[in-house]
């Protein structure tokens, strides 16, 4: 595939398909960072070092892999192009910056990108649809082994994996869930979430990771510990915690429910009609709006729109995306009229069929 055919698709297809507590776990993320013996941190390299490691990344991954891959380089993509693959999280805003000898390794489901100096020599990220920690984990572990056969890792008999940054040597391994948390929000319990996640040796982020806020009521949760446990155990410590969040969350959803429907309806039904006919909008109340349609479908109080189109809208209304679909850079208050009908569009598109019972039934 060409860069232009990752660009122009809004949704991966992994994204359409809804994973278990897909209500509240939008997807589950393995990363791996490994670094090349012999050669400098990218954070003090050379361009010819940063160009071999490249080459022979590049080469490991498209020779020995089962998926089909598309190879990348950074420094050849405009600004646009590199801001929009940072929004389906393909790359991370730190590669989007890098103008040495960087790129990217996609499969073109999309649900693993490798990408290659960034702060370490490579990083393998895997995708998946609502709460897999597990089966996440264990397709990263598989492409890991297969690459840890032909490079030759960093890597210390007493330390683990040696990574540019301390706070990943060990495991290299940073396990994270996107979840959307807007009844734990709206109750004010959000915080109290936070600590007791701190205390736990995890971390709290926004929709884009470290450095970004929250939008839209999702939060990135992951471990912050790599040194001193196994793979195992912080993937169960992660599982553990989720599940726990998973229950807050449902149980506020139901005692907001069971305070004032007609309360949380009017909300539900008023940010649906805003998305589906406002002229201007900007992503931030693009998001607060698509947050409380998703908890409308999710209480079954709004039937018409399926999960996926809500996933797909939470990308439409990304800066990146937006000027994407104008085909130029834009002005923030051009973004917010492009935004807007972008919105219109997929939330008002009549290819949708109906069901038996006469209601409205989207194609996944």
């Amino acid at each position: 595939m060409n860069i232009e055919d990752f660009l122009k698709s809004e949704a991966p297809s992994w994204m359409k398909v809804k994973g278990t507590d897909g209500d509240i776990v939008i997807s589950t993320r393995i990363r791996l960072a490994r670094n090349l013996d012999g050669f400098r941190f990218p954070l003090s390299f050379s361009e010819k070092e940063a160009k071999e490691v490249d080459e022979a990344v590049t080469k490991a991954v498209l020779n020995i892999s089962e998926k089909i891959f598309s190879h990348f380089t950074i420094k050849e993509m405009p600004a646009l192009q590199r801001q929009v693959l940072v929004e389906k999280h393909l790359i991370s805003p730190l590669l989007a910056k890098k103008e040495n000898s960087s790129s990217v390794l996609i499969s073109d489901d999309e649900s693993i990108s490798i990408m290659v100096n960034e702060e370490d020599h490579l990083r393998i990220q895997c995708l998946s649809p609502g709460m897999q920690l597990l089966e996440t984990y264990n397709l990263a572990y598989k492409l890991d082994n297969e690459l840890e056969n032909h490079l030759p890792y960093a890597f210390n008999n007493t330390l683990g994996y040696l990574t540019s940054c301390p706070t990943n040597v060990g495991t290299g391994l940073r396990a994270s869930v996107m979840m959307h948390l807007p009844a734990l929000t709206m109750s004010k319990q959000i915080k109290v979430i936070t600590q007791m996640l701190t205390r736990l040796g995890m971390v709290v982020r926004g929709i884009y990771g470290e450095g970004s806020e929250n939008l839209g009521n999702f939060y990135q949760i992951s471990n912050q510990v790599t040194l001193g446990k196994s793979e195992e155990e912080i993937i169960e410590d992660l599982q553990n915690a989720v599940v726990q969040i998973i229950r807050n969350e449902r149980a506020s959803r139901e005692s907001l429910l069971n305070k004032a429907p007609l309360v949380l309806e009017d909300r539900f039904n008023r940010s649906l009609g805003t998305l589906k006919y406002a002229h201007i909008m900007t992503s931030e109340e693009a998001a607060a709006c698509l947050s409380n349609v998703r908890l409308g479908v999710d209480l079954g109080i709004i039937k018409s729109i399926p999960l996926h189109v809500l996933n797909e809208c939470m990308i439409l209304i990304q800066p990146g995306f937006v000027q994407q679909y104008a085909g130029t850079t834009l002005h923030p208050n051009e973004r917010d009229l492009f935004r807007a009908k972008m919105l219109r569009e997929k939330l008002n598109s009549k290819t949708n069929k109906f069901n038996n019972k006469g209601e409205e039934k989207y194609d996944v």
